[in-house]
């Protein structure tokens, strides 16, 4: 469980294999390392190993399909590859951080437990939020801090990263949960 788990280049030659672009695998790496140092930050007792695999291998699906059903994909990709369920469940349960039955049936994904239970799994989503701040320039890279103390606003601003009500609350929930945390020390 020790806190010095890096990325493994046999992960990152593995995306590229499955034909991952570039892009998206710049982007899982910068969500891994990102999680990584947000896990670090915790202090709290987790699987290092699992946050820094579900980050990078959390968007695999896209080598096939950029559609809502990368995540659904990339799980049964990760399960052919032999990933260990528990990376495979942060793929598969990545959409919009934990979808509702009703909004899996909305976007047209099998109704099942999409709950992130584990802290692992909230601290990938809310990584990948944060990447996505970071890379699209609404904070600058000088300021990566900024992307987590304006987190709230970026998400009630700026539809595209929050999405709609029900997602935006669950991403909120896990930014006040970990804020939270790493305030401990």
């Amino acid at each position: 469980m020790g806190h010095d788990y890096c990325l493994q280049q046999a992960d990152i030659d593995l995306l590229r294999h499955a034909g991952m672009s570039e892009p998206d695998i710049e982007h899982s790496t910068a969500v891994a390392n990102k999680a990584l140092e947000i896990a670090r930050r915790t202090h709290a007792e987790l699987d290092m190993e699992l946050v820094g695999r579900g980050a990078l291998y959390h968007d695999l699906g896209k080598s096939k399909t950029h559609d809502i059903v990368h995540g659904q994909t990339g799980a049964e990709m990760g399960v052919g590859l032999g990933l260990p369920p528990a990376v495979t469940a942060i793929m598969e349960k990545h959409i919009r951080g934990g979808l509702t039955a009703v909004e899996a049936t909305e976007l047209g994904l099998p109704v099942k437990d999409y709950t992130l239970h584990r802290l692992e799994e909230r601290i990938v989503i809310y990584a990948d939020r944060l990447v996505d701040i970071i890379t699209d320039g609404i904070v600058t890279l000088q300021s990566e801090s900024e992307s987590e103390s304006r987190f709230e606003e970026i998400l009630r601003t700026y539809p595209k990263y929050g999405k709609n009500e029900i997602t935006m609350n669950r991403y909120l929930g896990y930014h006040h949960e970990i804020q939270a945390l790493m305030s401990r020390t």
